[in-house]
């Protein structure tokens, strides 16, 4: 195969390949035993012909050795006898041979007689034309008989197959996060009334350990989740009188220190109770047409004043804040305004946290970007996706921010993906649902 030329995708599908190993198989089947069927039916009949020829040539040779008239089929050194048989029966020998006679097969039988060739010959014409109706029956029937074993070949690999299908996308879709999803193989049920087993098969075997795996799943993350929210909520309560009474402490360093540990704590419990309310899926959003970049220079405006980009009348990143927000195309977007605030508050919050300034946002139609000038992501984000409490390299936060971006896309329908600039910094791109094209600027 020449480079560049790949064979279409259905040919690697397993219906295809049964179907082509059902044929094959059933073709050398019917070939082999058409030859044998062949070969067994035409030795029987060239016997048959040669004991009927050499029956002849011995009573063609009693009626020679009594000098009586010769019949017709048979003669001394005999016109259209094969020379290979004539030389036989010259050295004494008796043999038999197949030989077209003016336009027929004869099967010939010849031997000695006073230095001459006796030959006596019989009508082959019957019995090959048998051997050719035979060999025409045998393609005959093999065909309709392949293209059967085709037919319930492929309905049995077809319904296997999409039994498997269907494994397949349960498991995809237990992967998205639906954790409900299910088989449900009627042949890993019980069978009888006396509660024994259906018999299954591979495929019933690999649906019920998905099903299972599945049930064993959700009960795990089920009870991960009630963890998480019953923790943060028995926090909340000690933390807000522990926040009332770190108000009440003398102005100082280590009432300071106290109280940033308290906003600290406060915060990841936010933070804890807000992913176990996105584990539960419970959460409700208000959509809305907003226009896009006023919403990203609303995030970035408590971070850094930004300067207006004389050239094109909208902000730049190239100043000497820490964030800045750089305007392409602008857009109107039907989405959650608070939400979309927190995915890009937490991705410019963990930009300045494990990047390097400066973090620019930049607006591009229904798309922004999150980009920093540090080290960029590490591996283990870019191929899972971001972790609960496992932070970059500077181990500073408890990784819940990214998460919480993740989860709050997902609910307002936007994509989020993270990637490493080919320049170097962490790069998040979030692209938004497009409500409409912003309308055309008034004349002056």
């Amino acid at each position: 195969m020449r480079p560049g030329l790949r064979p279409p995708a259905w040919t690697a599908t397993l219906a295809w390949k049964a179907a082509v190993f059902i044929s094959v198989m059933c073709c050398a089947l019917a070939a082999l035993l058409g030859v044998l069927v062949h070969v067994s039916v035409t030795r029987q009949t060239v016997d048959s012909a040669r004991a009927k020829a050499l029956s002849r040539l011995t009573d063609v040779a009693r009626t020679y050795e009594a000098g009586g008239p010769l019949p017709r089929f048979a003669g001394v050194d005999a016109p259209g006898l094969p020379e290979p048989l004539r030389a036989l029966a010259v050295h004494g020998r008796r043999g038999t041979m197949v030989a077209d006679f003016r336009g027929r097969p004869t099967m010939w039988a010849a031997g000695p007689a006073d230095g001459h060739a006796l030959a006596a010959r019989v009508d082959y014409s019957l019995s090959r034309s048998t051997i050719t109706h035979l060999d025409r029956s045998i393609l005959g029937s093999s065909v309709p008989a392949i293209g059967a074993t085709l037919l319930v070949g492929a309905f049995a690999v077809t319904r296997v197959t999409r039994r498997l299908h269907l494994t397949a996308q349960v498991a995809r879709r237990i992967s998205a996060g639906d954790l409900d999803a299910r088989v449900n193989d009627p042949r890993t049920r019980t069978g009888t009334s006396t509660g024994a087993p259906r018999a299954r098969d591979e495929v019933t075997t690999v649906s019920g350990a998905l099903d299972a795996m599945a049930a064993t799943l959700q009960g795990r993350l089920l009870s991960e989740q009630r963890f998480t929210a019953d923790v943060a909520h028995e926090l909340r309560t000690p933390l807000t009188g522990l926040s009332a009474a770190a108000e009440l402490l003398p102005e100082g360093r280590p009432t300071e220190m106290v109280r940033d540990r308290v906003r600290a704590m406060r915060t990841l419990t936010e933070d804890l109770l807000e992913i176990s309310r996105l584990d539960a899926r419970t959460e409700t959003v208000d959509l809305a047409v907003h226009a896009l970049a006023p919403l990203v220079e609303r995030v970035v405006r408590p971070s850094a004043h930004a300067a207006p980009d004389t050239n094109s009348g909208t902000t730049s990143g190239a100043y000497s804040g820490a964030t800045g927000v750089r305007i392409v195309r602008d857009a109107f977007v039907e989405t959650d305004r608070r939400r979309l605030e927190r995915v890009l508050g937490n991705l410019v919050a963990n930009a300045h946290r494990h990047g390097r300034a400066p973090v620019v946002l930049t607006v591009d139609g229904p798309v922004v970007t999150v980009r920093d000038h540090g080290a960029g992501y590490p591996a283990y984000l870019l191929e899972h996706g971001p972790q609960r409490f496992r932070t970059e390299g500077s181990g500073v936060g408890h990784g819940l921010g990214l998460t919480i971006a993740v989860g709050q896309a997902a609910v307002i329908g936007a994509e989020l993906v993270f990637h490493n600039a080919p320049d170097g910094g962490a790069l998040a791109r979030i692209t938004l649902p497009v409500y409409g094209a912003p309308p055309a600027a008034p004349p002056p």
